[in-house]
């Protein structure tokens, strides 16, 4: 199969593409705004991955902005070329993320839970709603609610890894929020998944079914590297270094997440625990760094 990407130079992108060529399809990389039918004529399947990253620099009011227009827009612009073409693929993967839930405590969510509130939920929110109109092009649309991703060569856990290389690791706040992680060698199988499965459809979220708190999250890490993980990080202090609404909304929120949909239809997952997926990530089964 064809597979159109946008966002193709991204985390998930380029695992995405290196994945797909190795079982023998094609990718073509789309830009961020598709306004040319004739990128997407030839393509049997559409993922829709580009966007302003939500962890780079402070939220101020045009950062905001630029996150909202980059995702918005930009998935209007997409779905308005489509609609341009004779015949339109049959499939798009259209990202989103579980920001879309908001912060909900110990809440177990699936894909039929309500969307929350603040920022991020109503941009994931608007999101969804623009790749849901290619349903009315006679589209199959999957909304990939994606959360956060764990690999080597980007994204969070390098970030999250620093620390207690540093022997500085711990928790943030009070440990207590839940996270939902994916390993990324998952979420690319996640959307190839979806894109092959024509029963899966609407929502679905990419998270690993055992979500962990922040606090379980340092202690598995910090226990495979041989590493303390009790330097704690206080909630003022990470609203200090981000602002509070950002501090909030990405690493205070506490989201437990589960694949529902995906568990339903029988998805695989390689990393179904957090164990098996930081032992791989860190090279070595137990290794202390």
């Amino acid at each position: 199969m064809k597979y159109g990407l946008t966002g193709a130079s991204g985390l998930i992108g380029s695992a995405l593409s290196t994945r797909l060529r190795a079982l023998g399809h094609e990718t073509k990389g789309l830009p961020r705004l598709v306004d040319d039918p004739g990128l997407l004529s030839d393509c049997d399947v559409i993922v829709h991955l580009a966007g302003a990253s939500i962890a780079e620099g402070r939220w101020t009011k045009e950062r905001k902005q630029q996150i909202h227009e980059s995702r918005v827009n930009g998935t209007k612009a997409l779905v308005a070329t489509l609609g341009r073409l004779k015949k339109v693929p049959p499939v798009l993967v259209s990202g989103s993320a579980i920001g879309f839930y908001g912060d909900r405590g110990n809440e177990e969510l699936n894909e039929s839970s309500r969307a929350g509130r603040g920022f991020l939920p109503e941009v994931c929110a608007a999101w969804e709603a623009e790749a849901l109109n290619a349903a009315k092009l006679g589209m199959r649309v999957v909304l990939l609610r994606t959360g956060i991703v764990l690999s080597t060569h980007g994204g969070a856990f390098p970030r999250l890894l620093q620390p207690f290389q540093w022997y500085v690791g711990g928790p943030l706040g009070m440990g207590q929020q839940w996270m939902s992680w994916i390993h990324i060698e998952d979420q690319v199988e996640i959307i190839r998944f979806a894109s092959e499965t024509e029963t899966v459809r609407g929502p679905v979220n990419a998270t690993a079914p055992n979500p962990v708190t922040n606090l379980q999250f340092a202690k598995e890490l910090g226990r495979l590297l041989g590493r303390p993980s009790l330097m704690r990080t206080p909630a003022f202090a990470v609203r200090t270094a981000l602002g509070r609404e950002m501090a909030d909304e990405l690493l205070l929120t506490s989201q437990k997440v589960l694949p529902a949909k995906l568990q339903e239809s029988r998805f695989s997952f390689r990393f179904p625990t957090l164990t098996d997926s930081l032992q791989e990530l860190l090279g070595k089964k137990g290794h202390k760094r």
